[in-house]
């Protein structure tokens, strides 16, 4: 399913709005994401509604109206504009609530935003993790406190690396900054190792509802880093296969034959997804969907 991001983000935020006033910034905002949701519509209906909001008030590393809109109104109300734009043009649409920072500031923004009334769908959670793999433990227990809502989480920006991994003193990820980054053998079999494990704690996990790896390739990867399950010349890591192996082989239904109960009804444990069901010749959809019995 294809998802968009973001709808409203301080960077990137084209230079022509540093001239505009507020009042300005906000009508084009709400313009465009209304555009974007509704031409979009049935095509792309997951979106990161905002992105960063944590730091959207405060960021000073380059001039731009978002941030100005942002001081100026508030996060909160920011974050409402950018939901109650993206609702009303596409009230079906899951409206996701994107961030890095997964301090307990995120976690106050989040209480203020549900106490506000506004209708988040899912709290994303990004895990660059060009520094090592977290590991299963500090993984879980940052997915448990943020489960404390009540909401789903998406695994918005995932990314393990298959190659030397960036020093543990840097702060800010954007900060590093080097001209040749390579995949290397042990990384690639490091990466492998490690996207099996998280994939399959996370899956583990009841509120987690979706991952999403952040880049397929290693050409123009995000910094640089050789984060993809594919090399830059198009060939795929050992990651790529160990992942479509847990997946394909060992998390979908293959092909089974059942006997229905007495009243002819089958009961069917699998990932959520369209499954075909055939019987006498006849074959017909069968969707596993969340909350919803087939018949």
């Amino acid at each position: 399913a294809a998802k968009g991001h973001p709808l409203t983000w301080h960077t990137l935020a084209p230079e022509w709005l540093t001239g505009l006033s507020a009042a300005e910034i906000e009508q084009l905002l709400r313009e465009r994401i209304r555009r974007e949701v509704t031409d979009f519509s049935g095509v792309i209906d997951a979106w990161d509604a905002i992105n960063e909001a944590v730091i959207m008030p405060v960021f000073t590393a380059e001039e731009n109206g978002i941030t100005r809109l942002a001081r100026s109104i508030g996060r909160v109300p920011m974050i409402e504009l950018a939901f109650g734009e993206a609702r009303a043009a596409n009230p079906s649409a899951t409206l996701v609530l994107n961030d890095f920072d997964l301090s307990s500031d995120y976690e106050a923004l989040i209480g203020s935003v549900l106490e506000a009334g506004i209708a988040v769908d899912a709290i994303g959670l990004q895990t660059h993790m060009h520094q090592g793999y977290w590991g299963e433990e500090a993984m879980l227990a940052m997915v448990d406190r943020f489960a404390r809502f009540g909401l789903p989480l998406h695994l918005t920006e995932t990314t393990l690396l298959s190659g030397d991994l960036m020093p543990s003193e840097v702060i800010d990820l954007n900060d590093y900054q080097i001209p040749f980054w390579p995949s290397t053998p042990e990384g690639e079999a490091r990466q492998a190792e490690e996207i099996v494990r998280h994939y399959r704690s996370l899956v583990g996990h009841p509120a987690v509802q979706a991952i999403t790896y952040w880049g397929l390739t290693d050409d123009g990867a995000w910094l640089g880093a050789p984060g993809g399950l594919v090399r830059a010349d198009g060939t795929p890591k050992p990651s790529y296969d160990a992942l479509r192996s847990l997946i394909k082989r060992e998390w979908w239904l293959p092909p089974t034959t059942m006997r229905t109960d007495h009243d002819g009804r089958l009961s069917i444990t699998g990932f959520f997804g369209d499954y075909v069901m055939t019987h006498g010749g006849q074959s017909w959809p069968v969707p596993l969907k969340r909350g919803r019995e087939t018949a």
